[in-house]
């Protein structure tokens, strides 16, 4: 849909929406390969033809840099959509899958199959990649798509409607506009799946809409995120090793919180846990590299995208305001409610029952919690709900195994951030609150596919020991075959003991 017509929709059209849909699949065009393939073509098109107006879009909704926008969310998409190109018949082809004796004759196959009609309901921080990227997947499995862009981002949601009527097939792949009462109208009707990106409580409403027609879903949600600083770097190297060692640790930092959407990404780095003797020198590191990259006055910075509106400016001031954590403030806290602007602000031993500990921060906050040893991290971050993302620093082989093995996590990053998600063949997705089900290259075929089981047999060897009347010699060559005993047949065979 385009634009004008998203505006008009209510809630009589999602059942002609979902039935005009379900038309389409129920033809058999999506489940083509020459269909699934001219689709990722085409949204290839829509990337190189206009990338500067979802550069703007993204400049108007968010203020986001230029660089951020192609690196995170148009080049992505690129290689996302390239990599399914590359490897998509591959994926298409039945997995041979090996049959036992009591079948004999027989082979057997895995055929992915396509769901149907998939609702995608993304979000506003990243609103081409959360949303094209989810589509690619389904596209790729064969599936006919509603998108759902959200609405706190118009101007990329309204670019989306509009590109994608103007390029897709639309009788089988649909955007439609709108907010609150446009998504719950969607959720009324039954789907093959649906994807969600975003947070728990809208996606605990997405789950009970799915439950009431047995729905499968996809959440994408997010959580704390939690970076653990090793200092035992100390006791390793010199002194000018250990100053690059916290050189490198700040500059990824800096660039998985500040340089993704000044924090408002899932993924982001939502707080840090170091001692208590390296703090000082990791705090003084992130000042440094934070006035290199953003200035003397980062609120002037043209590198920063701004905070999406007044009412998460609002809900980020509350965070920063709380009465015990407002005196913990050692960088940063600037901010113009005008521009919707905040400076990168890092907050040290704040207490843990702050509501910036208890609740996703999303936005350019970062608190500091230090500790005695590096180890006690794993019982602070296992004490709250399974984040997105874990990240460690640190150049301790043992205390590397230690974290992978002790945090769960959707995703886990040694000595560096977010990066996995750039990583096609890795699965993405989230563990108890942080979501569940996960997407991404081959992950996203998988995801809005289903694995049909198939068994072919031939009409020769019609055993007799499978149908009445049933006799001991009759069990006894049954439990021989299950048992898989070639011996144990024979003595079966032969009626001995």
């Amino acid at each position: 849909m385009g634009s004008e017509e998203a505006n008009a929709f209510d809630a009589k059209d999602a059942p002609k929406i979902a039935g005009e849909l379900r038309e389409s699949f129920a033809s058999g065009k999506t489940r083509s390969y020459e269909w699934r393939t001219s689709q990722l073509k085409t949204i290839l098109k829509i990337l190189d033809n206009h990338e500067q107006d979802m550069i703007l879009a993204l400049r108007s909704d968010l203020s986001k840099p230029e660089m951020e926008s192609y690196i995170q969310e148009i080049a992505m998409l690129k290689n996302s959509c390239k990599a399914t190109l590359k490897s998509l018949k591959g994926w298409m082809v039945p997995e041979k899958a090996k049959t036992s004796m009591t079948t004999f004759p027989s082979s057997a196959e895995i055929v992915s199959e396509p769901l149907g009609v998939i609702l995608i309901i993304s979000a506003w921080n990243y609103p081409f990649y959360l949303s094209i990227d989810p589509v690619i997947g389904a596209i790729a499995a064969g599936n006919a798509v509603v998108l759902k862009p959200s609405e706190v981002s118009p101007a990329s949601s309204a670019l989306l409607a509009k590109l994608l009527k103007e390029y897709m097939d639309t009788s089988c792949v649909r955007v439609v506009e709108g907010a609150v009462a446009e998504t719950a109208a969607l959720l009324q009707q039954k789907w093959d799946k649906i994807c969600y990106t975003g947070n728990g409580r809208v996606g605990r409403i997405v789950m009970e809409a799915a439950a009431k027609h047995l729905t499968p879903v996809l959440l994408e949600l997010g959580g704390k995120s939690p970076v653990v600083v090793d200092s035992d770097v100390n006791l390793k190297f010199a002194t000018h090793a250990v100053t690059f060692y916290v050189k490198v640790a700040t500059r990824r930092i800096i660039a998985g919180k500040w340089g993704c959407n000044n924090g408002q990404a899932c993924i982001s780095p939502d707080y840090i846990i170091t001692t208590k003797d390296f703090a000082p020198k990791l705090v003084d590191s992130l000042k440094e590299v934070l006035e290199k990259f953003y200035g003397k006055n980062p609120l002037e910075s043209k590198d920063l995208s701004r905070i999406v509106n007044s009412n998460h400016f609002a809900r980020l001031m509350k965070l920063l305001d709380e009465e015990k954590v407002s005196g913990k403030v050692v960088h940063g806290g600037e901010r113009n409610e005008t521009d919707l602007k905040i400076a990168p602000t890092i907050l040290l031993d704040v207490p843990r029952d702050s509501l910036i500990m208890t609740e996703e921060i999303f936005g350019p906050l970062l608190p500091i919690i230090t500790v005695e040893k590096v180890e006690e991290s794993y019982d602070i971050i296992n004490s709250g709900p399974k984040p997105l993302a874990a990240y460690l620093f640190t150049s301790n082989e043992k205390l590397k195994k230690q974290f992978v093995m002790t945090i769960s996590a959707g995703g886990v990053v040694v000595n560096d951030t977010t990066i996995h998600l750039a990583v096609v063949t890795l699965p993405f997705g989230g563990v108890g609150e942080s979501g569940m089900g996960a997407y991404h290259g081959k992950f996203s075929f998988e995801a809005f596919s289903h694995k049909k089981a198939v068994v072919y047999r031939s009409f020769v060897a019609d055993a007799a020991v499978r149908y009445p009347p049933y006799t001991k010699g009759k069990l006894s060559l049954l439990k021989a075959l299950v048992g898989g005993s070639i011996l144990g047949i024979i003595r079966a065979l032969f009626g001995w003991s």
